[in-house]
C-alpha cells in the first residue's frame, strides 16, 4: 500500500513540474501519462492558446501554440508548440469534401486534448489553405472549405469570422518571415539583422526579405512590396508568391503537362527521369502518366537542366540585394537536401547554392544508383538549382540556412499567422 501511495505522489509531483516547465510535445514519452488537459488550470494565469491549420497541397497540418504574456509592453512569449499532420492534403478530396473535412476533425480532436477545457471558448481555431486549393476550380475549393467550417462550428473552440479561407500567396511569405524572425529574436528593437525566407511548396514558392536599401524598393514592382505592423513596429517587406512554381507544379511544367489535358493514355516524358521508367502520378485530383526518354544520350544533368530552365528563365523578378542577404530555406528545399544527405534530417544545416547543383549532377548522371529514391529526384534537384540561380538570381556561394525548426518550433507561416490572428482579436499586443 505504501508503495502505491508513493507512486501516486511521485506522479502528481511530476505532473505539476511538467505543467510548469514544459508544454507537451507529441515526441515526449510521458505525454500519455500526463496529457495537457490534466494540468492545473491556473498554472499560469497569463497563458493563452491559438490553433492554426495549414491546409497545404501535400498535407493538412495542425499547430497548437501556447503563449504567455509576462509583460504587456512586450510581445508574448511562445511557451510551446504541438504539431501534427495528415496526408494527403484537402485538394486530394476535391470530389469528396466530406472526407476531406473528416481529416480536419481528427486533428481537431488532438487540440481538445492539448488545450485545457477552461480555455476552449477563448482559444481561436483557424484554417488557411494554400496553393493546393488556389489551383482548384473555385466551386470545388469552396465546397471543401464549407465542410471544414461546419466541423469548426461543431467544436468547442472560438471560431472567428473568416475562420476558413484560402490564403493569398504573398501573405504566406510575409507570415513565414514573421515566424522565422520572431524565433531567431530579430523582431525586437533593431531590425537590420533580419533574415530572408525562401519557401518551396508543392504548388507555389515564396521569397520574402526586408530590403536595406531604398534603391531596392524603388526598383521593385509595387505589388512586390507590403507594409504591416507587428509588435509596435512597422515593416516594409519585399515579398512575392509565384503560383505554379512549387516543386510539384514545376514537375508538370517540365513534363509539358500544363499545356494540355492529361488524357487517359497520354504519356509525358522527360530527360530527368530513368529511361525505362513508366508510372502514374496523382496531383490536385488529376492522374498523369509519365516516363523517361528512350533515346540514347537524352538523360543526365545537362539535358534535364535544359528542360527545367525553360520553366523559370526570365519569369521571376531578380532583386540585386538578395545576394547580400542571409536566407532561411524550408519545405522542399529542406526535404530534397535531406533525401540526398546534404543535411541531417533532425539538425538541418547550412548549404551554398552550388551544393544543390553539385548534387543534381551527381544524381542525374547516375540515375541507376538512385533507383530506390523518388523517380523525380533528378528533376527536383535540377529545378531547385535553376530556381535559385536563374529564377531568383542567387550566386553560387550564397548561403542558405536549411531548417525545419528553430528553438523546437516549426518554421512555417503558421506561427506568424497566429500572431496576426491573436492581435486582430485583441489577445496579443
Amino acid at each position: 500500500m505504501a508503495a502505491t501511495w508513493l507512486t501516486i505522489f511521485l506522479m502528481l509531483v511530476l505532473s505539476s513540474i511538467y505543467c510548469i516547465v514544459s508544454h507537451p510535445s507529441p515526441e515526449m514519452w510521458f505525454q500519455d501519462l500526463f496529457p495537457p488537459s490534466v494540468c492545473p488550470i491556473n498554472a499560469n494565469v497569463n497563458n493563452f492558446y491559438g490553433i492554426m491549420f495549414d491546409a497545404g497541397s501535400t498535407g493538412t497540418r495542425i499547430h497548437i501554440y501556447t503563449f504567455v504574456q509576462k509583460n504587456p509592453e512586450q510581445p508574448p512569449e511562445l511557451e510551446g508548440e504541438i504539431f501534427e499532420s495528415v496526408k494527403p492534403g484537402l485538394s486530394a478530396y476535391v470530389d469528396q469534401p466530406e472526407k476531406g473535412a473528416e481529416t480536419v476533425r481528427g486533428l481537431l480532436e488532438m487540440a481538445k486534448g492539448a488545450v485545457p477545457p477552461s480555455y476552449w471558448k477563448e482559444t481561436p481555431v483557424v484554417l488557411k489553405a494554400t496553393a493546393g486549393l488556389r489551383l482548384l476550380p473555385a466551386p470545388k475549393a469552396q465546397a471543401l472549405l464549407s465542410e471544414v467550417r461546419e466541423v469548426f462550428e461543431e467544436s468547442p473552440f472560438l471560431v472567428p469570422n473568416n475562420s476558413v479561407s484560402i490564403m493569398d500567396g504573398s501573405s504566406e511569405g510575409v507570415l513565414a518571415w514573421i515566424t522565422v524572425n520572431f524565433l531567431t529574436g530579430q523582431l525586437y528593437g533593431q531590425n537590420q539583422q533580419t533574415v530572408g525566407t525562401l519557401d518551396l511548396g508543392g504548388a507555389s514558392t515564396q521569397i520574402t526579405f526586408l530590403p536595406r536599401s531604398e534603391e531596392t524598393l524603388e526598383q521593385t514592382p509595387v505589388d512586390f512590396v507590403t507594409s504591416f505592423e507587428m509588435f509596435n513596429s512597422t515593416y516594409k517587406l519585399y515579398t512575392h508568391s509565384y503560383l505554379g512554381f512549387g516543386l510539384k507544379a514545376a514537375r508538370l511544367a517540365t513534363l509539358g503537362a500544363l499545356e494540355m489535358e492529361a488524357a487517359d493514355g497520354q504519356m509525358f516524358r522527360s530527360s530527368c527521369l530513368p529511361k525505362r521508367l513508366e508510372a502514374e502520378w496523382h496531383f490536385a485530383g488529376v492522374r498523369y502518366q509519365y516516363g523517361g526518354n528512350r533515346k540514347a544520350g537524352e538523360t543526365g544533368f545537362e539535358p534535364c537542366y535544359s528542360e527545367v530552365l525553360k520553366v523559370v528563365q526570365g519569369k521571376l523578378h531578380q532583386p540585386d540585394e538578395i545576394r547580400r542577404n542571409s536566407f532561411y530555406a524550408f519545405s522542399y528545399y529542406y526535404d530534397r537536401a535531406v533525401d540526398t544527405n546534404l543535411i541531417d534530417y533532425e539538425k538541418g544545416g547550412v548549404l551554398e547554392v552550388r551544393d544543390f547543383e553539385r548534387k543534381a549532377k551527381e544524381v542525374c548522371d547516375n540515375l541507376d544508383r538512385y533507383t530506390s529514391a523518388s523517380p523525380f529526384l533528378c528533376m527536383d534537384l535540377s529545378y531547385i538549382t535553376a530556381l535559385l540561380k536563374e529564377g531568383f538570381g542567387f550566386g553560387d556561394n550564397t548561403l542558405l540556412q536549411l531548417t525545419k525548426k528553430v528553438n523546437n518550433v516549426e518554421t512555417s507561416w503558421a506561427l506568424g499567422a497566429t500572431f496576426h490572428l491573436l492581435q486582430s482579436l485583441g489577445l496579443s499586443r
